[in-house]
């Protein structure tokens, strides 16, 4: 079975069985664009710690359940290479070395 990743990022192992443990979250990940996918990877991706990881990918589940197509208060993935960064991320790129 194939699974739809993002346009940068592919899913961890971890994001892929709480999205396939419920079918109707697995058809509602797989109505997100493919850019809409990568945020949610990206932005779990990004967490420092594996209790942080954990919370984002549950938190993410719950968020598809209730109709939410991005990570909130998430300045986006820094990692594509089609656009230049935008001001709010160039600041994230900037502070990731402190």
């Amino acid at each position: 079975m194939s699974f739809a990743h993002g346009t940068v990022h592919q899913a961890g192992a971890d994001i892929q069985a709480a999205l396939t443990a419920d079918a109707g979250v697995l058809a509602l990940w797989e109505s997100l664009t493919p850019l809409a996918r990568n945020e949610f990877i990206c932005w779990i991706d990004d967490a420092k710690r594996e209790p942080t990881r954990k919370k984002r990918v549950a938190w993410m589940v719950d968020s598809l359940r209730e109709g939410k197509r991005r990570p909130c208060c998430w300045a986006g993935c820094v990692h594509r290479d089609d656009k230049a960064p935008s001001k709010s991320q160039q600041w994230v790129i900037s502070r990731k070395g402190n």
